[in-house]
């Protein structure tokens, strides 16, 4: 059987950019059972609650819920459960010591497969103030119109 090539996206987080200011993006490895990696590659998870930390020089996801595998039997894994991250030393001192600093956390953006591999982007981000998001929401919506003002013109000199 040939080897998978490219990227497949299981589940994106796409709250996390609205609730957050996104700083840095690292892609981990996961640790996972095989009756989640099943799960994974029918195209079931959900980034909604989930969120990394680091605990004893060990980076950990959880909250993130990857559904009951439906032909598991008693091999089937916890829906939420914590999962180990696998990053190099130098990244996990880097996170460890951001978060200490304050005002950051480390949220999952994407899970995806990565030529065959489970992989998740997690990012330094820093969480935003309510009219920060309204402002985000007002630029958007003016980018939007502009866009369709020059589209219509357009249409129009033709």
């Amino acid at each position: 059987m040939p080897r998978e090539r490219g990227q497949k996206v299981v589940a994106t987080n796409r709250k996390a950019r609205h609730d957050y200011t996104i700083e840095d993006t690292y892609e981990a490895g996961l640790v996972l059972t095989g009756t989640e990696v099943k799960s994974l590659r029918a195209g079931r998870a959900s980034l909604v609650d989930g969120y990394a930390f680091i605990d004893a020089g060990e980076a950990w996801l959880d909250a993130v819920h990857i559904p009951e595998y439906n032909e598991g039997t008693w091999t089937n894994h916890p829906p939420r459960r914590k999962r180990k991250l696998l990053l190099h030393k130098q990244q996990i001192l880097k996170l460890s010591s951001k978060v200490k600093e304050g005002g950051y956390t480390l949220v999952p953006l994407q899970l995806y497969f990565s030529d065959g591999r489970a992989k998740v982007e997690i990012a330094l981000a820093k969480g935003k103030r309510e009219y920060d998001k309204r402002q985000a929401l007002r630029e958007r919506q003016d980018k939007r119109e502009a866009e369709r003002a020059i589209s219509s013109r357009k249409y129009m000199g033709e």
